[in-house]
């Protein structure tokens, strides 16, 4: 099957939020009840960040921070890069390989729609991207005048 856009895979997904002023630990639990990887953090509705599992580890637990008091907002990503509904997978694969991130809101005219994982993008799609950033890598050092 030929996925085209990264609302093609969120259909009918649900999306996660939390408040940047709740705790660390509710995030965790709310992670662990919906079995996701990361959360939309919203402010009066507006996105003001992503907090992954990888941000609890890294800025809460290894640096031994106390889930209940530490807030979402000390921990999470802030301004994360967003996309579109209608962005090719391509495109968000990119986007979320070459900034080192594996969750991606999907945002359209303000309001949160999703959220992509690394893990939603089937196997082919990213393995066609890493041969094509190779090959052009390889192409950029071999004929440095025509990049």
């Amino acid at each position: 099957m030929i996925i085209k856009s990264v609302g093609e895979i969120l259909k009918g997904r649900e999306i996660y939020t939390i408040a940047p002023e709740a705790t660390v630990r509710r995030a965790c639990e709310m992670l662990e009840a919906h079995n996701v990887g990361a959360l939309a953090v919203l402010r009066d509705g507006a996105l003001v960040g992503v907090l992954s599992e990888r941000d609890v580890i890294r800025r809460a637990v290894g640096k031994n921070r106390p889930t209940d008091e530490t807030l979402v907002a000390d921990i999470m990503t802030p301004n994360p890069k967003i996309t579109g509904p209608d962005t090719s997978l391509a495109n968000a694969v990119e986007i979320m390989v070459k900034g080192g991130f594996r969750h991606l809101p999907v945002v359209r005219e303000g309001n949160v729609l999703g959220m992509l994982s690394m893990r939603d993008i089937p196997t082919e799609y990213r393995l066609m991207f890493e041969r094509y950033e190779a090959s052009f890598q390889e192409f950029s050092q071999l004929n440095p005048t025509h990049v």
